[in-house]
């Protein structure tokens, strides 16, 4: 039965996130056009999920920086540059590894510690499939963001907190931004578990107040996310019709 647009004012986390990851998804492998309006009513019937959830989705990815807000309102699809991508990426990896070194150096509350590490043994019941259903890729999805918040809490610093929130509204700096995109590669159970590992990495870290090792983790999980966007440009020899066609090569 598909969703009541006008009935359903109340959808379920999961089905913002869904939302949000799927349309995501399309807009990487262009299957929203570069400069395209987007159509609220035209997802409902293509997501099937209500008009709710889609417009939380779209609020999401503004913020991220993949679609843009129109004068005349509803938004459309932007597009960069490989270089912008690329950087957005780099800053993340700066202050992330700045807030890393900032948690252990000055030391962070015991509570902002515990929820992370639960944070993590979430990830680790998501993980210990061969592989992850929709519901649990969403349910990764979200808690990762999560860590990543958390990360940036227990710095104890508003004004790097504050340059976080505006780093990650960049394009495709956001810690999940790839993820969707690749999820069912090949690689992408070895990539989680690989993060899950730096993620388990940086709290030993902080927790043990070793500013620079937990600085350094910080910056080479970045980096992470720097491969994933050069296998995606690579996938536009290979795959020209599913790649991240709105971002343009450098030159």
């Amino acid at each position: 039965m598909s969703p009541n647009p006008d009935t359903d004012e109340q959808p379920s986390y999961s089905q913002s996130v869904k939302a949000q990851l799927r349309l995501r998804e399309m807009i990487l492998a262009g299957e929203l056009a570069s400069g395209s309006r987007i159509a609220e009513l035209t997802l409902v019937d293509k997501l099937g999920v209500s008009r709710t959830p889609i417009r939380t989705a779209l609020m999401k990815l503004e913020q991220e920086g993949l679609l843009e807000a129109l004068t005349t309102g509803g938004y459309a699809v932007r597009t960069f540059t490989e270089r912008d991508v690329s950087d957005a990426i780099e800053l993340r990896g700066t202050l992330e590894g700045l807030a890393a070194r900032f948690a252990a150096e000055r030391g962070c509350a015991p509570g902002v510690l515990a929820e992370a590490n639960a944070c993590l043994n979430q990830i680790d019941q998501f993980l210990s499939s061969d592989t992850l259903n929709d519901e649990a890729f969403s349910a990764y999805v979200a808690h990762n963001e999560r860590f990543h918040a958390l990360l940036s809490e227990m710095t104890g610093s508003a004004v790097l907190q504050r340059e976080l929130e505006r780093v990650i509204a960049l394009p495709f700096a956001s810690p999940s931004s790839f993820v969707i995109g690749q999820a069912n590669s090949a690689k992408a159970r070895d990539m989680f578990i690989i993060a899950q590992d730096q993620h388990r990495q940086v709290l030993a870290a902080i927790e043990q107040r070793e500013g620079a090792r937990a600085e350094a983790i910080m910056r080479e999980h970045s980096r992470m996310a720097q491969r994933l966007l050069n296998e995606a440009m690579r996938s536009l020899d290979l795959h020209p019709m599913s790649s991240v066609r709105l971002i343009r090569r450098k030159t």
